[in-house]
């Protein structure tokens, strides 16, 4: 089926719902600020939800004058490599690209293999070179759903930019930030030389994008420096699907890595994608795709702290799907697999949530700023 450029998505058979047409409005007007004329890259699945929502974005992009395409890949996990087509796409460097998917882009294949640098700067898919080199503007949705579109995606953007813009200051000039729990999370990361990240939905700009639905600051943790226990209790994220955490996951922490994991159920699950993690990296040695030396450094990030996540969006439920877990106010969680640094690489990135935390940051002359108390922002 072709569509001809000046038509709409909505015009045709399948009406998109108001709901949603609502939303995808918000999203291209107040978080993408879509210009006339703009090319805009939607890579999408054939599955109802996310397929709804790239139709329902088609249509806002066009109203703005925008000039929306939209590309269907099968469905990938984030073990799988995205279609070359798909990677070509990309590679065109369109203005704005959207990656509506019902698990997840897929990886570079070929980067993976060869990177791409950009000075001391190397990335291992397309995607990430041209979005971190602030030559496209961008947002990704792993595994959205059109409920959690039309509920989570229409709120108070300019409160969220204030929160976000107050909490990355803090934890920019942090040298190390301890969470607690109720539930048994005590956990010291290292975060020198480290900068913070806001999902804040502005994305306005060449360089500037994060989720929808927006609502967190994250930030990598120092290479080696983070120890502690971690009792995660709200949701994890595995290879293929999300978890509600019923019996708390204890994670012990040394150095930076995840070194014992106890619990029940879910706590087995999680050592069994650590170890999917580990086995898939050396896996790519055995193909060629990645050299000894690089599949041993994989294979150990697998159990690496990667990300501490602070979440903000008082819309956002936990719901056993990650892209709005971790973004539910009252909650933080701490990523196991590679970080955002890209200097501990890693087949995975595992999420993991953790119910009314008490977050405080330590500077360099030894003071202390509370940023979240039980849950509660008092920063």
């Amino acid at each position: 089926m072709t569509v001809d450029a000046d038509s709409k998505f909505a015009d045709m058979d399948e009406v998109v719902d108001r709901e949603l047409s609502r939303a995808a409005k918000v999203a291209a007007e107040e978080v993408l600020a879509v210009k006339k004329d703009e090319a805009a890259l939607i890579i999408t699945n054939p599955e109802t939800n996310v397929y709804s929502i790239s139709k329902a974005m088609y249509d806002a992009i066009l109203d703005c004058g925008g000039k929306p395409t939209i590309m269907l890949q099968p469905f990938k996990t984030q073990l799988d490599y995205a279609d070359k087509n798909v990677i070509g796409a990309i590679k065109a460097n369109p203005d704005i690209c959207i990656s509506l998917s019902a698990e997840k882009l897929g990886k570079d294949e070929a980067a993976i293999k060869d990177h791409y640098k950009a000075g001391e700067q190397e990335y291992d898919h397309i995607f990430d070179y041209l979005f971190r080199e602030k030559k496209m503007r961008a947002f990704w949705s792993p595994s959205v759903t059109a409920g959690m579109f039309k509920k989570t995606v229409p709120i108070d953007y300019p409160r969220l930019r204030r929160e976000c813009e107050d909490i990355k200051a803090i934890l920019d000039r942090a040298v190390s930030v301890r969470v607690t729990s109720d539930k048994g999370t005590d956990v010291v990361l290292g975060l020198l030389g480290r900068e913070a990240q806001s999902d804040d939905g502005d994305f306005r700009a060449p360089g500037q994008g994060g989720n929808l639905p927006a609502g967190e600051v994250y930030i990598s943790p120092e290479l080696g420096n983070s120890n502690g226990t971690i009792a995660f209790d709200g949701s994890i994220s595995l290879p293929v699907g999300d978890l509600v955490i019923k019996d708390p996951i204890i994670a012990t922490v040394k150095d930076n890595y995840v070194t014992d994991l106890s619990g029940g159920e879910e706590a087995s699950e999680l050592e069994e994608a650590l170890t999917s993690g580990r086995d898939s990296a050396l896996e790519m040695v055995s193909q060629g795709k990645l050299d000894p030396a690089e599949g041993d450094e994989y294979a150990k990030n697998s159990r690496n702290l990667g990300e501490l996540g602070i979440g903000l969006n008082r819309k956002a439920e936990i719901v056993g799907n990650m892209l709005e877990d971790e973004k539910v106010y009252s909650t933080c969680h701490i990523a196991i697999g590679s970080n955002y640094d890209n200097d501990a690489k890693a087949t995975i990135h595992l999420d993991g949530l953790i119910n009314l935390p008490t977050i405080v940051a330590k500077y360099k002359d030894g003071t202390e700023k509370t940023i979240m108390e039980n849950g509660e922002l008092v920063y």
